[in-house]
């Protein structure tokens, strides 16, 4: 049984991630961010929660980073600070989480000898497409604090396979969407709205399109690259070659809900125009050749999935769906 270290587990794609990892049979040690209330983020709802050891700290401590990557074999790096409107107002904190935690994360890996190191990107590097569908060698542009971080971070890792061997690869997935994920996302917001009983949904740009995926395609895709043999250094995108535009998607959720709902866009959730990525639509061949996954989730049955998970109101009253969080 492989030991692994997921960081960010208490998130929407780490919690995930945890359980099919779990399913796999992997021992999994499983990081939340420290808190006073003992507080473990989706990981309170997780059933496997007994099969996992969870730790609580933060990625930007390197002492405490070379105290949990010890005895792991594999570490999934996926804390991060990921909001992008947050990004605008407080950039220094995605410096210090997204660079300084993981240069923290690899120089622990090294020095304990971990064997695969998975840092997570994103789509959000690229910026609004030059060319697609879009590969990795795509050139990188920050039209974001967020996205400079996450490039920042990502040369980081990489620069330690190049100086150091250390065997990282960087995961880049496009747009995740499912169960747990954060109301600042354009699907959650939609789908709590609807379910809440609102007539008139507030939202930024409609226009853009997005290559989005299903969080178990975008799990799986992670664990297919950490059970591949060939691809420490490289750098993979987790997409579903399938571009889609938000207003569609927006429609598409209307149809599958029954709803009459109406859109209105609101200011406050527009980004800069020189920042705003217009479009995105990603090349998952290098994921498809250097490995054996392959996506089992279209739209509309991720859709359909997520829907039925926020409709529950258990679930849906989590959300505070009258608050615009940045």
């Amino acid at each position: 049984m492989k030991k692994v270290l997921v960081t960010g587990a208490d998130g929407f794609i780490g919690s995930h991630l945890t359980e099919i990892l779990v399913e796999k049979g992997y021992d999994v040690r499983a990081l939340s961010l420290y808190n006073s209330f003992n507080y473990w983020g989706w990981l309170e709802d997780v059933d496997c929660i007994k099969k996992i050891e969870v730790v609580n700290g933060d990625i930007r401590d390197p002492f405490f980073c070379k105290k949990i990557t010890k005895d792991i074999d594999i570490v999934f790096h996926l804390a991060a600070l990921i909001a992008i409107p947050y990004s605008y107002v407080a950039p220094n904190s995605y410096v210090e989480t997204n660079v300084n935690g993981t240069l923290n994360i690899c120089q622990a890996a090294m020095e304990n000898g971990c064997k695969k190191i998975l840092h997570t990107s994103t789509s959000e590097v690229y910026g609004t497409a030059q060319y697609v569908p879009i590969d990795e060698k795509h050139p990188k542009q920050p039209q974001s604090p967020y996205s400079a971080s996450k490039i920042g971070a990502d040369a980081m890792a990489l620069s330690y396979f190049n100086a150091f061997n250390l065997p990282v690869t960087i995961v880049r997935p496009f747009n995740t969407y499912g169960p747990r994920q954060s109301a600042r996302a354009v699907i959650p917001t939609i789908i709590s709205q609807i379910a809440s009983g609102k007539k008139q949904i507030k939202l930024g740009d409609v226009t853009p399109t997005r290559d989005f995926n299903y969080v178990k395609d975008t799990c799986n895709g992670f664990i297919a690259i950490a059970e591949a043999e060939k691809t420490a250094g490289q750098e993979i995108n987790i997409s579903s070659n399938y571009e889609i535009s938000v207003g569609d998607t927006l429609n598409l959720i209307k149809r599958i809900m029954n709803s009459d709902v109406e859109f209105l866009v609101e200011e406050q959730r527009i980004r800069p125009e020189k920042s705003e990525v217009f479009r995105l639509w990603g090349d998952n061949s290098k994921l498809m050749k250097l490995t054996d996954f392959k996506p089992t989730y279209n739209i509309e049955k991720g859709l359909t999935e997520t829907i039925d998970w926020f409709v529950k109101p258990e679930n849906l009253k989590k959300y505070k769906t009258d608050i615009y969080n940045v």
